[in-house]
């Protein structure tokens, strides 16, 4: 057993290469094709992650207009603020066209000035911006989600090697908490230990969510903090980002000797969680893995479909650039497994009012089948 003090000392900090430039080009040339083929003119790119996973930049969102318009010849046409012009050649990855606006003009201009036609919009574009897109002369909108989506959710052995070392670290921060626990320990405590803990391995801290016994029932936990008691659930998900990549993990167990009750809602969201990932075989659809972990559950007599005792949200999201991306792992998602998806697995199965189990691992799909970044828990008094 260790204090989180001393637990932070052992911490070393992580790295791995970033996305080469090149590869970035590589996904201009993809989009640029799939506009061609749909007729699209250009694709704006907000101050978002696709923004980040196209040109390399990554802006901070905010009332400025600020992005890229990528023309259907895999030409780059960046946007900026005037004052945000050195800044923007300085990071600057990928050559391009730069246009700017002062503050007091229109900064829609530059785009009426650079094309028309049909311009597709980054699905996370704020309203305000789309709308005034939308309102240029000569100018048609259609939504670029689905192309970005088809080629986000592939991940390169780049993007791979990169949450794998932000997993592997995220990983090692579970284990320093399941070390460093004691009773009558705050949740947010073990909050700040987290952060503290991903800011020392070189990482940008993301997230950490804690539970104690009752709270673990609820997926998102409650307003209050909780004090660590003998024999309570404890549920610890967390998250931090290397190069824009995300890690994600959520691991519960029992601090101090699991009751029988609690083994039996162990293991069976452990039987949900290996039947979700038995069923993520190449070809198979993203729902069809949803519904196993459902079927074990349902078996267990949980549910059915999001009743509760049971699982009350979908099975898994992608992660890559965002923490929750195409594809989903949901009733409904019919998208077919493919190598190179990357996907959680996290079956939570909840009994409001007494407690929560959540187990959740990350896959990346291969040609044989879903491999895991970490190992899955396997008892329920450790992570």
């Amino acid at each position: 057993m260790t204090d989180f003090d001393s637990a932070l000392r052992n911490l070393e900090a992580v790295s791995a290469a970033a996305v080469p430039t090149a590869e970035h080009g590589e996904r201009l040339i993809g989009l640029a094709g799939g506009m061609r083929r749909a007729g699209i003119d250009a694709v704006w790119l907000d101050a978002t992650s696709s923004l980040t996973y196209y040109t390399g930049l990554s802006l901070h969102p905010s009332e400025r207009l600020h992005g890229a318009l990528v023309l259907n010849d895999g030409s780059l046409v960046y946007i900026t603020p005037n004052f945000e012009r050195p800044k923007l050649e300085r990071m600057q990855r990928l050559p391009g066209k730069i246009l700017v606006w002062e503050e007091h003009e229109d900064p829609f201009a530059p785009i009426a000035a650079e094309v028309s036609g049909r311009i597709a919009l980054d699905p996370e574009t704020p309203f305000r911006s789309a709308a005034r897109i939308g309102d240029l002369p000569a100018v048609s909108l259609t939504g670029a989600g689905a192309m970005i989506a088809a080629q986000r959710r592939i991940k390169s052995a780049a993007e791979l090697a990169i949450v794998q070392t932000a997993m592997d670290a995220s990983y090692r921060v579970q284990k320093a908490v399941h070390a460093g626990l004691r009773e009558g320990m705050m949740a947010s405590e073990v909050a700040d230990f987290i952060a503290a803990a991903h800011l020392t391995m070189g990482m940008q801290h993301v997230f950490a969510a804690v539970q104690f016994g009752e709270a673990t029932a609820y997926p998102h936990g409650v307003p209050e903090d909780q004090r660590l008691a003998d024999g309570d659930m404890v549920l610890v998900d967390l998250g931090a980002r290397l190069h824009g990549y995300h890690s994600d993990i959520t691991r519960t167990y029992v601090f101090g000797t699991p009751t029988d009750r609690q083994r039996f809602l162990w293991e069976c969201e452990s039987r949900a969680q290996m039947a979700a990932f038995a069923a993520a075989r190449p070809g198979a659809s993203c729902e069809s893995v949803d519904q196993a972990a459902r079927d074990v559950l349902e078996n267990a007599g949980f549910g059915p479909g999001y009743r509760v005792p049971g699982l009350p949200h979908r099975t898994g999201h992608g992660l890559g650039l965002d923490i929750h991306e195409a594809p989903w792992i949901v009733k409904g998602d019919t998208t077919p497994l493919a190598p190179g998806m990357c996907f959680s697995i996290e079956p939570m199965l909840c009994v409001y009012g007494e407690c929560g189990v959540r187990l959740e691992d990350i896959v990346y799909m291969t040609d044989a089948g879903p491999n895991w970044f970490c190992p899955p828990a396997t008892r329920p008094d450790a992570p």
